[in-house]
């Protein structure tokens, strides 16, 4: 039988789904269950077989259980967020990236036989206004940026892929406020969400948020005044309260970025943390084992593996049916096994640093194509892009995920197979001082991560964008 929802226009199918939400975010203080239910029904007209008929069931019980965690938590964020701005997200993030967009990346990847991402992680500029201890950025200062016009390029071929989630990072993106909000304006079909340090966010920029509609962010924090004042300098705590505040006030999607350390670690997993977060205002965390990458890094801040280990537990313990904090943790280098493995390189996604170098990921900084001279497919076929297509996954224990970190034999072996060339900004840092800072690293938590692997049962997922091995 067709699908009558996907021979409709792109404009068409927008407009149904819109209709749908507008009755959604109308529901306040009223039960939403049926329409929750027409969307699953729309969804499934929409995407089809790309989920299971079980999977449709499972979400069908989920919207009609009135006790279920993440049904409830869903409708608060509906409650609390201004209304086109909730609006936009689940048009943008729901309809377009997850929808419409991965059937286009996935097709695009039958096509092109080269990783496709669901995200593009950029830099508008190497500007900070902070220096934080161990961060390669911090030294970077105001020496490269990306033009409006290099950013309006990325998205608009990106959006030719299927891409339609864009993140920010830097340096501090908000150095270049005036031009994200018009990048915001003439993609308002897309979703931009922002790692921002908090101490640019005013007012005034709230209220043009709101008015586009389209932009979301994670603000940076490592626990306590104390742990946090440490690394990122005096004061940065309280700016983040005050941004924080100001977005509860103004009803703005946002959520957290944490750089969990050896230092810092207990304080920010502490249940007094994660509840002021939730009290805040913020819905979601990610949570970003720190990385000894740039010539200037402290090796010693990474965790121990008895750390690590509460890690898993605890993120996973906040995330369990019967934890009543109103917030959702991610935790990049511990979720491996619900993403399959390594994401970057574009599988998932890849990143742009603020000289126009395409990276494989935030921390890999090595690279031969830059978006002034090559596209955005053309950077997805690039040497180094492809060895990550080739070799992904790098490990089949998704606790060991990254080439790096957890198997720096890897990124070795592609960087000089590719001849990548290293793209910091400030010192140059060869692939051999780095692994060689990991290799220790890497020793240490295999046996861990083994065993941890082998006593915990695995779903098999019914798609894993991995190259067909001949």
């Amino acid at each position: 039988m067709a699908n009558p929802l996907s021979s409709l226009t792109h404009k068409a199918q927008r407009a149904a789904v819109s209709a749908l939400v507008d009755t959604l975010l109308k529901q306040r203080d009223k039960d939403r269950t049926k329409t929750y239910l027409q969307l699953i029904d729309l969804a499934e007209q929409f995407w089809g077989k790309g989920f299971s008929k079980e999977s449709y069931e499972k979400f069908r019980k989920a919207v009609q259980d009135p006790d279920n965690r993440w049904i409830k938590f869903v409708d608060s964020i509906l409650d609390e967020t201004d209304p086109h701005v909730a609006k936009m997200a689940i048009m943008n993030l729901g309809f377009e990236a997850f929808f419409r967009g991965t059937r286009m990346i996935r097709k695009n990847r039958e096509i092109y036989h080269c990783n496709i991402p669901w995200l593009i992680l950029f830099d508008p500029t190497s500007a900070c206004n902070m220096h934080c201890i161990g961060c390669w950025s911090g030294t970077y200062g105001h020496k490269h940026s990306l033009s409006f016009e290099d950013m309006d390029k990325i998205i608009t071929e990106g959006k030719e892929l299927g891409v339609y989630l864009y993140m920010m990072t830097g340096g501090e993106p908000l150095v270049k406020k005036k031009e994200i909000l018009k990048l915001a304006e003439k993609h308002n079909d897309v979703e931009l969400s922002i790692y921002t340090n908090s101490t640019l966010i005013d007012e005034e920029f709230c209220r043009e948020v709101v008015r586009l509609g389209n932009i979301t962010f994670q603000l940076s924090i490592e626990g306590t005044p104390e742990t946090n004042d440490s690394r990122r300098g005096e004061g940065h705590y309280n700016a983040v309260m005050k941004a924080m505040d100001l977005m509860k006030k103004y009803g703005i999607l946002f959520g957290t970025s944490i750089c969990y350390t050896r230092a810092n670690i207990e304080a920010v997993t502490d249940e007094k943390f994660i509840r002021m977060l939730a009290d805040k205002g913020a819905r979601f965390g990610f949570f970003f084992h720190y990385m000894p990458v740039g010539n200037n890094a402290a090796p010693e801040l990474l965790p121990t593996v008895e750390q690590r280990k509460y890690m898993i537990q605890k993120i996973r313990g906040y995330r369990a049916k019967d934890c009543d904090i109103n917030f959702y943790p991610m935790d990049f280098q511990n979720d491996g096994e619900f993403v399959g493995g390594c994401i970057a390189g574009g599988r998932n996604y890849f990143h742009i640093n603020s000289a126009g170098d395409a990276e494989p990921c935030v921390f890999i900084h090595y690279s031969n194509a830059n978006i002034h001279d090559s596209s955005i497919l053309e950077i997805l076929q690039s040497p180094l892009f492809m060895a990550y297509h080739h070799g992904q996954p790098f490990n089949k224990n998704h606790l060991r995920p990254c080439p790096m970190l957890e198997n720096p034999e890897l990124l070795k072996k592609m960087v000089h197979e590719t001849n990548a060339k290293s793209t910091d900004l400030e010192s140059p840092e060869t692939v051999e001082h780095l692994c060689e800072k990991c290799e220790p690293y890497a020793e240490n938590w295999q046996p861990s991560a083994d065993e941890i692997w082998d006593s915990t049962p695995h779903k098999e997922p019914a798609y894993t964008n991995y190259e067909v091995k001949q």
